[in-house]
């Protein structure tokens, strides 16, 4: 074999790994923070789920919520711009990995999600579950949502899908891309109730004007996160001390707040998105 085509043979080897393996791409490009200081941008993952994303219908910006009020602030503490990228829940991890988003706030981190990607250790906030149920289905606990016939409308890939995976196997669990398409379902009559944990359902009642929000028993409350990279330390370290920054000076609160007061909502009739406060 000739040195010309042993180079030639080399240089597309190569080219395919860097297709086939973005991660090693990433690595070598160096983390995170070099790459968001370089671009300009820190490039954040969003999907329409008030009161965490928001897009203005008319200017299509996406303008408002927790998570979008979040990116802004940490791309201001980095000197960057704030650069929001569509995604669902479904498809954020993989984006993640792929190096097309830098991190994807509301991500409960599970233990299959760890595997693929990293969590701080510092939680984001807490919230509970619970369902937008129609006012004539009789709901106090899980277990009577756990029956044949009834139908729930859940984000696929979500904490939620999964809860109801294993807690309500007997009921029919319908799976969206995201919580919009999840709620239209239940609007439309195709479902008995939507499962999301209680902040976006807050917005979605305050829209429809009608059906009932329950946390049914027993409460599942938990913490949510915030998605990174996997191996990105330096990145990893910084998204964990802006989030306890934000969450024990009650800023996060106030953003939360704020997203309620704009659509339309009292904040003190919604339950607090901090532990302290349930």
């Amino acid at each position: 074999m000739t040195f010309q085509r042993r180079t030639a043979l080399t240089g597309i080897a190569a080219t395919a790994l860097a297709s086939a393996l973005p991660g090693l791409v990433f690595a070598q490009a160096g983390g995170t923070l070099d790459q968001a200081k370089q671009r300009g941008s820190l490039r954040v993952g969003v999907t329409q789920a008030p009161p965490w994303y928001s897009k203005d219908p008319k200017t299509g910006e996406w303008a408002s919520g927790v998570g979008v009020s979040m990116g802004k602030s940490m791309a201001a503490a980095l000197g960057v711009k704030f650069e929001p990228v569509e995604v669902t829940w479904g498809t954020a991890i993989a984006a993640l990995q792929g190096n097309k988003i830098d991190i994807m706030y509301m991500m409960d981190a599970t233990p299959e999600r760890a595997q693929a990607v990293d969590f701080p250790e510092t939680p984001l906030l807490y919230y509970s579950l619970a369902v937008l149920a129609r006012d004539d289905l009789p709901v106090k606990a899980w277990a009577d949502l756990n029956k044949a016939g009834v139908r729930i409308a859940v984000p696929q890939a979500s904490s939620m899908d999964k809860f109801l995976s294993e807690n309500t196997p007997n009921a029919t669990i319908q799976r969206f891309p995201g919580n919009g398409e999840a709620i239209a379902a239940f609007q439309a009559g195709r479902a008995d109730a939507v499962c999301l944990f209680h902040p976006p359902l807050l917005a979605a009642r305050q829209k429809l004007g009608s059906g009932k929000i329950v946390v049914p028993t027993p409460a599942k409350s938990q913490a949510s996160s915030a998605a990174v990279r996997k191996e990105d330390k330096a990145f990893l370290a910084f998204v964990d001390k802006q989030l306890a920054e934000y969450y024990k000076g009650g800023q996060t609160q106030k953003w939360y707040e704020e997203f309620l007061t704009g659509f339309g909502l009292d904040p003190k009739a919604s339950p607090p998105v901090m532990k302290e406060m349930l």
